[in-house]
């Protein structure tokens, strides 16, 4: 019982890590448990018509990084209890007999965790003893992917932000209208900036898939909603009648089919062709109605 307590503690160490392993350092992995966390998250959003607002994306990733804990904590609790208490010394005035085994095995496996080094629950045996640092070292680890997983997603989040930001203003100055009466060169010069920016967003959503669950409240921060946009300038750059600005036109088009790519391979978004993708991510995140 002993040995299979153990094992089953170990294989919940190593799922754990190997789980903050694809979060962090992989793309996009469908299938782990922090996928569907996030994903979980986010049909429950949309199933109460998001009234949980922009938070959900930040809940989703507490609850990934409190799972994570969980199974450290769980794992190294198994490795400890069978031997609890005579694997331990305990400081004066703390009897062992006072408190349940399994409850005494998450204790310690919290403190070793928490790196806390409280000095009441100290390891005696040899394997304890080296198994107590290799937790703190975990614990360590967790807390380095915790912080580093919430500060890395920003960068994605401006971009996407900035991208809204910058359609939203070429909607509101109807910018698509007379693209003939410019100058070719600098309408290219804008609707490369475009496509350049719709390419980053669609390798972010690949590299960041927990990015999808902050939805904006902001219309004009929202792609969702800014997103249409584009295809309308994709439409007009292919009507011009310069072949610099039908060129640039053809590359738009190219970028918003890899975002395409993008957004339905990994998210509740669905449609096979660019138009009804983009009415889907727009639907999906409260902002449009699914196409028929």
């Amino acid at each position: 019982m002993d040995v299979l307590l153990t094992l089953i503690g170990v294989v919940l160490i190593v799922v754990g890590l190997r789980d903050m392993f694809h979060a962090l350092l992989h793309p996009r992995s469908q299938g782990t448990l922090t996928d569907l966390v996030l994903t979980g998250a986010w049909r429950l959003s949309r199933a109460t018509s998001h009234a949980l607002g922009g938070i959900v994306g930040p809940a989703a990733m507490v609850a990934v990084i409190l799972m994570w804990v969980l199974f450290q904590v769980t794992g190294w609790a198994l490795v400890y209890l069978p031997h609890v208490p005579e694997g331990f010394s305990y400081s004066p005035g703390v009897d062992p007999a006072d408190y349940a085994r399994p409850a005494e095995a998450v204790y310690v496996s919290l403190v070793g965790l928490a790196t806390l080094g409280l000095g009441d629950v100290v390891p005696t045996q040899p394997i304890i003893r080296l198994a107590f640092p290799l937790e703190a070292l975990t614990g360590f680890a967790l807390l380095t992917a915790a912080l580093t997983w919430f500060t890395q997603i920003y960068p994605p989040l401006s971009r996407r932000r900035a991208l809204a930001t910058g359609l939203h203003g070429l909607a509101a100055a109807r910018w698509h209208e007379g693209l003939d009466a410019r100058d070719p060169a600098a309408v290219s010069r804008v609707l490369d900036d475009v496509t350049e920016q719709v390419l980053h967003v669609g390798v972010d959503f690949t590299q960041h898939s927990e990015t999808y669950n902050f939805r904006e409240s902001d219309p004009s921060l929202a792609l969702a909603a800014q997103l249409p946009y584009a295809l309308v300038l994709r439409d007009a750059a292919r009507r011009a009648a310069s072949p610099d600005v039908r060129v640039s036109g053809e590359r738009l088009a190219g970028a918003l089919e890899r975002l395409r790519e993008a957004l339905v391979s990994g998210f509740t978004v669905d449609g096979d062709s660019v138009e009804e993708a983009v009415a889907s991510y727009a639907a999906d995140h409260g902002r449009a109605p699914r196409p028929a």
